[in-house]
């Protein structure tokens, strides 16, 4: 006699068990058409998001690599004074820190204020002496100048090169002769008269920003001192690092070697207002745009949803098989993970592709529409400009992933919590 053949389901045939049937779900064909396009647009609308996201920190810290690169063209990466404001005997200190391995170039610099007079305009100004052979081992301004050089600023020929804002709002041009006055008087037979020298324009620079293309001129460091009454001091010395963004640890250490005698600053502390607001706004982007991320992660909540709904009878024939309702529920978390995982994957190689590649398609783009997004005329960055740092693209792939995770234990729960017999019923 013959017995009656029992079908049995052995949960351990296949390892791991949730993860199989996750998979066998998601390629399934649905029945319902209209899960399918919710799933679709899930997956969509994550990769949207992180692409859109990627693409922007990635211009952001372009635009605050271009900014930074700009500022350090005419600011050094650290700064030695004396704590009176006038640095003496500067050959000898410079000598003694020529022995830092971190340090790659030194020189020396008088900073004061005046003002230029021309063509019956009058503007104030920054003041900077420097020796031009020594200025270029510790700043790129001779890499900015328009017009003439800084090699032409001679010891007593009182020469100046200007910013070029600086020389529009003057009227000076290339040979023209502006007037320096200082704050400082001298005492004559006619009075306290304020002192004044006439200086040649041979050179304009330009930086591309305001702040220095409108307020900042250059001396030789000799005439400087003469005009200003320096005699043989200076404000200070320069200094520029190997790596500039470890400055603050190398001035920090070159201060120590120094006896703590000298006031050492460096960039980040002088523009540190401003890399703080540059911070802020990467911040404050990242987050206002991972709500495009997190809405479409939650996308997958409703999707999930009526995929347990329309999978009630499944779940309970896999009950009464023996599925645990914790496996039932990993089976529905594996199914939104890996909508969730394509994605993420989509949207980091889409935001890679793009953020490598926007300073080409912005101008395709601009050529299309007929117009310019950043005009030179007014903007002193016309292009796009594009740095892609692999924290942020793991940082945005991993928060997109943990969104998708997170979205799908709700809707796994409810489907663990089905019971057999109901769902059965009328099946």
């Amino acid at each position: 006699m013959h017995r009656p053949l029992r079908l049995c389901f052995n949960p351990r045939m296949f390892r791991p068990l949730e993860l199989f049937i996750g998979l066998r779900y998601t390629r399934a064909k649905r029945r319902n058409h209209f899960i399918s396009f919710i799933s679709l647009i899930s997956m969509l609308g994550i990769a949207l998001g992180v692409t859109a996201l990627i693409t922007v920190l990635s211009v952001m810290n372009g635009f605050e690599k271009e900014l930074r690169e700009r500022i350090l063209g005419m600011v050094s990466h650290a700064t030695i004074s004396d704590f009176s404001g006038r640095l003496e005997d500067w050959q000898s200190l410079s000598a003694r820190i020529a022995d830092e391995p971190r340090v790659l170039g030194r020189a020396p610099y008088i900073q004061a204020e005046g003002m230029l007079s021309a063509q019956g305009q009058v503007s104030g100004a920054l003041i900077r002496g420097v020796l031009p052979e020594l200025e270029k081992d510790v700043s790129q301004v001779g890499e900015h100048i328009k017009f003439g050089s800084m090699e032409a600023l001679r010891s007593g020929a009182y020469g100046v090169v200007l910013g070029k804002e600086l020389a529009a709002s003057l009227g000076a041009g290339m040979g023209d002769r502006v007037t320096l006055i200082t704050p400082q008087a001298s005492v004559t037979p006619a009075g306290v008269m304020p002192r004044l020298r006439r200086l040649q324009v041979v050179g304009i620079f330009e930086v591309g920003m305001y702040e220095y293309d409108r307020g900042t001129a250059f001396m030789h460091l000799e005439d400087t001192a003469r005009v200003f009454q320096y005699e043989d001091a200076v404000t200070g010395l320069r200094l520029r690092m190997d790596d500039m963004m470890r400055a603050p640890f190398i001035a920090r250490d070159v201060a120590g070697n120094l006896g703590g005698r000298y006031w050492v600053n460096d960039w980040t502390r002088q523009h540190a207002n401003f890399f703080r607001a540059v911070k802020t706004e990467k911040t404050v982007m990242f987050i206002i745009l991972s709500l495009i991320v997190a809405v479409a992660a939650f996308n997958i909540v409703s999707t999930l949803v009526m995929v347990v709904t329309d999978k009630q009878a499944d779940i309970a024939i896999l009950r009464t098989l023996g599925l645990s309702p914790a496996s039932v529920m990993a089976v529905f978390m594996v199914q939104g993970t890996v909508i969730g995982l394509v994605g993420t994957a989509l949207g980091v190689l889409g935001g890679v592709t793009l953020a490598l590649n926007v300073e080409t398609i912005v101008p395709v783009i601009e050529q299309m529409l007929g117009t310019q997004f950043l005009p030179a005329d007014v903007y002193y960055i016309s292009d796009l400009p594009s740095e892609l740092v692999l924290y942020d693209v793991i940082r945005v792939g991993g928060l997109a992933f943990l969104l998708t995770a997170v979205a799908t234990i709700y809707p796994a729960w409810r489907a663990s919590r089905t019971q057999p017999a109901e769902a059965l019923r009328y099946e």
